[in-house]
């Protein structure tokens, strides 16, 4: 594997674009964000990381069907590829090791 680590914009939409499994565009990653994380996220941000996730073989697209309440435009829609999965293990697994490594601290509230 190549890219050995994520940057943590890039991981939450590589995590959200596994979780809409399929039905990942731009409009239903900024909503899922949204609703999960209540974090504010712009179209201009979100299309500039899924290009970079997409040159680094971590996902891939295509455009879906037209529909007619896009006025016939069509929907690029984006999956995440073995190797995306395969790091987003990694960063779990690294995440997870250091959780772990952390001692219990009890805190005296005053």
């Amino acid at each position: 594997m190549n890219q050995k680590t994520l940057g943590e914009f890039e991981e939450v939409v590589l995590l959200i674009v596994a979780i809409l499994n399929g039905e990942a565009y731009s409009v239903s990653i900024i909503t899922e964000i949204d609703e999960r994380l209540h974090r504010n996220v712009s179209l201009g941000a979100i299309q500039t990381v899924l290009k970079r996730l997409e040159s680094k073989g971590l996902l891939k697209s295509e455009f879906g069907d037209a529909t007619n309440e896009r006025g016939g435009k069509r929907k690029r829609l984006y999956e995440i590829t073995a190797v995306g999965q395969k790091l987003l293990n990694h960063t779990k697994a690294q995440r997870n090791s250091l959780w772990d490594a952390m001692p219990r601290l009890s805190f005296k509230l005053h």
